[in-house]
């Protein structure tokens, strides 16, 4: 498996730099939060993703995507992360395009992913219920009715779900809580009757939400996969969702230690340069490795998701690479405000916005801990 990219891919790269050093920087995070924006994201930056053909960049060409892998969908989420752009790329062109993909059937994708491709449709993955990731105990019910499914429970830390047409959920239509039988995913119009969707803030200033289900009418036609059969699809959309999460936290990794080098070698204290201090070198030479190591665990997770890896190969090679950039991470943004001295702990140097969305990209879909866990399970350990 080559660990690097091929001429398109670095062509892609480079104008996704291009794009979001110009168009998306740091400074338009703080004006959206400063501003309260209400979707926790620019809806004219979002647009010109979508007029970029980015938001269907893993779609079939059939469907009215570029079907330009997920290799390449990485190196924009890398880009991406390097500004910490704030947009629904992930919770609508990677969760939401995958469940299409893995999950829906021919009419549900002909119907749904060239809206999802124009950006005319914004989907949300409604699948935590607690404080930690762990789909296996899904409490929220979906009971038959005459004329479909009937939808109760509550889903926490719903991505971009404030801003979004349809959400995709996973309800309990058999089995016990704790197993991963009787799992079934649902497509709900997020104005449906019973819907009540609650916007919070996170830590990094973009949208997550609680979302409540009360009695509501799901049509038997908006199931995505087979009724008590979602388990092992559901396994596969959260296994490319941890990697493409990935592919953003090394971007913004990278981008902190960067920052940070730059800042020691010209700031000064006591007539020294800080970057002459021996220790200060050997804790970025320690970093750098890390990074490097981070970068070649994301190439290798994007490329088996283009070589078709699904079910516990892929689940094991997504475990590993969350965990592994997920400590990385950790370390680039503590790094870069211990170095960056007590500058980098006031609001006016952007450093402190990477330290906040590292903490909460550890959580999303898993933090290291489970994902260190997960694969020592799957591997038998």
């Amino acid at each position: 498996m080559p660990l690097i990219l091929n001429d398109d891919q670095k062509l892609l790269k480079d104008s996704a730099k291009d794009f979001f050093s110009k168009s998306m920087p740091v400074k338009q995070l703080r004006q959206i939060r400063d501003d309260e924006v209400a979707a926790c994201y620019s809806a004219d930056s979002w647009k010109e993703i979508v007029d970029l053909g980015w938001s269907g960049i893993t779609v079939e060409e059939e469907f009215g995507g570029l079907e330009f892998g997920y290799l390449g969908l990485g190196v924009i989420l890398e880009e991406g992360g390097r500004t910490l752009a704030a947009s629904p790329l992930f919770s609508t062109c990677v969760l939401g395009a995958a469940a299409l993909s893995i999950a829906g059937s021919k009419e549900q994708k002909s119907e749904l992913l060239p809206q999802l491709v124009q950006g005319e449709l914004i989907l949300s993955l409604a699948v935590e219920e607690g404080a930690a990731h762990a789909p296996q105990r899904t409490r929220t019910t979906a009971t038959k009715s005459a004329d479909g499914f009937s939808l109760n429970g509550t889903k926490t830390f719903v991505l971009d779900a404030s801003s979004a047409n349809q959400l995709i959920v996973v309800a309990r239509t058999g089995g016990s809580v704790g197993s991963t039988d009787g799992l079934t995913l649902f497509l709900v119009d997020a104005g449906s009757a019973g819907v009540t969707i609650t916007s919070q803030k996170m830590a990094d200033s973009r949208n997550a939400c609680t979302v409540s289900f009360e009695n509501v009418s799901v049509p038997a036609a908006n199931v995505l996969g087979q009724v008590d059969g979602a388990a092992a699809d559901l396994q596969d959309i959260l296994s490319i969702g941890q990697i493409c999460i990935s592919a953003d936290m090394l971007g913004s990794a990278r981008e902190a230690f960067e920052r940070t080098v730059e800042y020691i070698k010209m700031r000064e204290q006591f007539d020294t340069i800080l970057g002459t201090k021996q220790a200060l070198q050997h804790r970025a030479a320690q970093l750098y490795t890390e990074i490097e190591l981070a970068k070649s665990v994301v190439i290798a997770g994007l490329t088996a998701i283009d070589e078709g890896q699904r079910g516990d190969d892929l689940a094991k090679t997504a475990s590993l690479t969350k965990s592994k950039v997920g400590e990385t991470f950790t370390l680039s943004s503590s790094e870069a405000v211990q170095m960056h001295g007590g500058i980098g702990m006031t609001d006016e140097e952007e450093i402190g916005f990477f330290l906040k969305r590292a903490r909460t990209t550890e959580h999303t879909l898993g933090d290291v801990r489970y994902h260190q866990n997960r694969y020592g399970d799957l591997l038998g350990l």
